[in-house]
This record gives C-alpha cells, structure tokens and sequence, in this order.
C-alpha cells in the first residue's frame, strides 16, 4: 500500500511539473509573440496578450500553492485519518451539546415538579390554616357563651357589664327598652300592672305626694283620694 501512496504521489507531482512546464512554453511564446510583433503585419493583440499572461502568471501562483499544500502531501491512509479525526470531534461536539440540552431539559422538569410540589404544599397549608382557623372561631364562640357571664359578673358594678351585654343580646337601643322587654317576657301580670298604675302616678303626683307626707307625719296609713279619668288603662 506504501508503494501505491508513494507512486500515486509522484504521479501528482509530475503531473503538476508537466502543467508548469506548459504554462513556462506558453508565456514564452506569448513573449515570442510581442516581440515578433513589428515584423508581422497583424491586429493589435498586446491588449489581450498582456491580459493572458496576468491570467497565466495568476495561474501559475496558484498551482505553486497547490504543491505547497499539506492536504496533497497526505497519503490516502492519512487523510481517511483525519477525516475520521474530524467526524469524531464532531461528534464529540454533537454528543456535548446533547447532554448539555437533557441537563437543562432535567433541570427545568425538577424546577416544575418543585413548584408543582410547592404549591401542593401551599394548598395543605391553606386548608390547615382554614380549619383551624374555623375551628379557633367555633372554640372561642364556645368559651365565651359559656364564661361571658361569668366574666361579666366578676367586674366590678360601676361597669355595668351585665346590664350592656344584655341590652346587646336583646337588640334594644337603651337598657331601658331592655329592662321593658326584659320585665313584659318575665312577668306579664306585673308588666301590666305597672302598665296600668303608670298613668295614675303621673295624673295624680302631687295628691300622691300631699299623702305621703300625710302618712309620714301621722305615722301611719292615711286615705288618699285621687282622680282616674276616662280611657286610662286598667289593670288584668
């Protein structure tokens, strides 16, 4: 195979010597040429002779290059080297950037199921901090039916705590409409009474009054006369 590599080189380099020597012939004719040319009677060809020879000489610079080449001193065997060399960093590169992408691809799925989980976590937390919540109402609710008398009770009178929370419970607007409902569901008889000696006491204050001193002076009970007039309510 050596032998194969190195006659197929020889054949490349003789081959471009072979080219150089032509192009040498050519531009020697070519020069050949212009300088025959006042012994011709011909056209004017300088123009496009000059301009073949810059092609020539570009040419030439070219091919030189050519054997100059590291890619034409190869033999075959070496160059399927390097050209395996190359499809395998390629595919290094490739594989690279692949794992790179699952790594990214690994790493967002874990950031979701993370937030999945976090807001799963937050749902439960929710709900948690909803029962308890209810259920710290419910308790409190509790605790204060069962000692708001109590604790109402326990503070001293100038408060008036019970007389407040019952005139709240009720829904009145004073403890006065309060102690009415209070004393009309509590005693309806007496409610009534009351209801019917109210208009007495107001018509006849001062009758009342004049008896009361009476009754004070003479240490003991005295008659009393008093007016009732018509349409005042009587009692049951």
């Amino acid at each position: 195979m050596d032998e194969d590599d190195g006659q197929g080189e020889d054949g490349a380099a003789r081959a471009f010597a072979q080219l150089g020597r032509e192009v040498s012939l050519l531009r020697a004719a070519v020069e050949g040429l212009t300088a025959a040319r006042e012994n011709i009677d011909i056209p004017d060809y300088e123009p496009t002779l000059k301009r073949t020879e810059n092609v020539l000489g570009v040419l030439a610079q070219q091919i030189a290059a050519m054997r100059k080449s590291p890619a034409l001193a190869m033999d075959p065997a070496h160059m399927a080297g390097e050209i395996a060399s190359a499809a395998t960093g390629a595919r290094r590169e490739d594989q690279r950037l692949i794992a790179e992408a699952r790594t990214a691809l690994d790493q967002t799925a874990r950031e979701i199921g993370n937030r999945l989980a976090s807001a799963r976590r937050g749902d439960e937390q929710n709900r948690r901090l909803y029962l308890f919540g209810g259920s710290g109402v419910v308790l409190g609710l509790v605790l204060y039916a069962a000692f708001a008398g109590w604790l109402a009770r326990a503070t001293p009178d100038s408060w008036r705590w019970p007389e407040y929370m019952a005139t709240r419970t009720l829904g009145a607007a004073t403890q006065w409409d309060a102690g009415q409902r209070l004393m009309q569901s509590g005693a309806p008889e007496s409610w009534g009474l009351i209801l019917a000696s109210n208009p007495l006491a107001e018509g006849n204050r001062e009758a009342i009054q004049r008896c009361r001193e009476a009754a004070e002076k003479a240490k003991k009970p005295v008659r009393c006369t008093i007016e009732v007039k018509g349409g005042d309510p009587v009692a049951p």
